[in-house]
Parts: structure tokens; C-alpha cells; sequence
């Protein structure tokens, strides 16, 4: 599944997005309200899990006016206010679950699982595909045109994010999240580096590239129209 985790505590969203994805989920990471809501909007979610109280925009604001905006997605809160009014302002602001802090992973787990099946989320992706790109997540293997490409674990796991964030920008600060798990920027070439060896691997010989630099944002992995 594609989760969005929405919490500004750098620990705890950590510790989140590591368990979430150990258990074979996508997870990507807003750290306030705002960009929590920017990125709900644009991206196809099976689950939110969103914390309550954040800078910029609160939890029960920023589900508001994803209910507002027509956005379906499911919502998990989390909070440390745990109080039954608590709760009950979670879900009328449109909140599908709700889940105190501290809580277990375990359970957490089973409630995302739960309204994923509400949704009907239930298929889960083994290919991705962009123009004649394809990686198979099952067997971690990747081919262009049916041409195998050797990646090394770290390429594999960035051609991942950038094929399921296939036509976007996808910005350094996203790399570093969700690919090197860092949530600080470390200040070194790590990203390009990565990138262009990368590149040489999927478009290298091939007339069409599908690896396009986007000055001055990030970068974009898309196929001509």
C-alpha cells in the first residue's frame, strides 16, 4: 500500500516510516500540516495516518479541507489527546479511526489494514511500469526493453520511488526521505551521484531518455507523450 504518514516529531516519524516500510508498505512523509495536505492531494493514497497537533496547519484542519477538496483517502489519526472528545472531534472532521498515543505498532498495522479493506485496497502492486521500463518488486529485478539492467540495492530502491512517482517532480528533500531516510540534508553529492549512475544504467543507449533533471526542483521519471 501507499501510505502518507503526516507527523512533525522527527523521531516519531521515524520510527513510522521505518516500521511501515519494513512491513512492505510505500511511505511517503510530510512533517506539517501544509505539505502534508499538498502531497494528500496529489498523490493516490491507500491510507493518511496523521497526527494531530502540528505547525502550519493542525491535523483536524488539514482533513477538513482534504474532505473539502473531494479527497477520499482514509484517515488514521494519531495523538497523544486521547480523550473521548478528543476522538469524536477526530472523526467529525472527517478522521475514519483514531489511535492514542503511545500506541502499539502492531495494532496500528491492523487498523490501516482495516481501512484499506474499507476502501478496497486490497490489490497490491508487484509491477511498475513506465514507456518500456518495467521493475518487477517480487522478483527486484529491473528491464528496459527487454533488457535486463543490473541496480545495486540503493538504485533499485530510487528507480522504485521515482516509477511510483512516475510524471511528478520529485524533489532532493523527498530522496533524502524516502530513499536514504534522512531527514536532514547531509551536504554531500550522494543524490547525484546516485542519479547519474542511474541514468547511465536505464537510458544509456536508448534514443528516448526517461530520466529528466528539472532544474532548480528535483527530477522526473516520464516517458514521452
Amino acid at each position: 500500500m501507499r501510505i502518507l504518514v503526516v507527523e512533525d516529531d522527527r523521531e516519531a516519524a521515524a520510527y513510522l516510516t521505518r516500521g511501515l516500510r519494513e512491513s512492505g508498505h510505500i511511505v511517503d512523509h510530510a512533517g506539517d500540516g501544509e505539505d502534508g495536505l499538498h502531497l494528500a492531494m496529489g498523490g493516490n493514497y491507500d491510507v493518511a495516518v496523521v497526527d494531530r497537533m502540528m505547525p502550519r496547519l493542525d491535523g483536524l484542519s488539514m482533513v477538513r479541507r482534504m474532505r473539502d477538496e473531494g479527497s477520499k483517502t482514509p484517515v488514521l489519526f494519531l495523538s497523544a489527546l486521547g480523550e473521548v472528545d478528543d476522538r469524536v472531534k477526530g472523526l467529525r472532521a472527517g478522521g475514519d479511526d483514531y489511535l492514542a498515543k503511545p500506541y502499539a505498532f502492531s495494532e496500528l498495522l491492523a487498523r490501516i489494514d482495516a481501512l484499506a479493506r474499507r476502501n478496497g485496497a486490497d490489490t497490491v502492486v508487484t509491477r511498475l511500469g513506465v514507456g518500456d521500463l518495467e521493475l518487477d518488486l517480487l522478483s527486484r529485478t529491473a528491464t528496459r526493453g527487454g533488457q535486463k539492467i543490473d541496480l545495486q540495492p540503493r538504485e533499485f530502491l530510487l528507480l522504485e520511488y521515482l516509477m511510483r512517482h512516475a510524471g511528478q517532480v520529485v524533489t532532493r528533500t523527498m530522496l533524502l526521505e524516502n530513499v536514504w531516510e534522512y531527514h536532514f540534508d547531509p551536504q554531500t553529492n550522494v543524490i547525484d551521484v546516485h542519479i547519474s549512475r542511474l541514468r547511465s544504467k536505464i537510458d544509456k543507449g536508448f534514443t528516448e531518455p526517461l530520466l529528466h533533471t528539472v532544474r532548480g526542483a528535483g527530477y522526473s521519471l516520464r516517458a514521452a507523450s
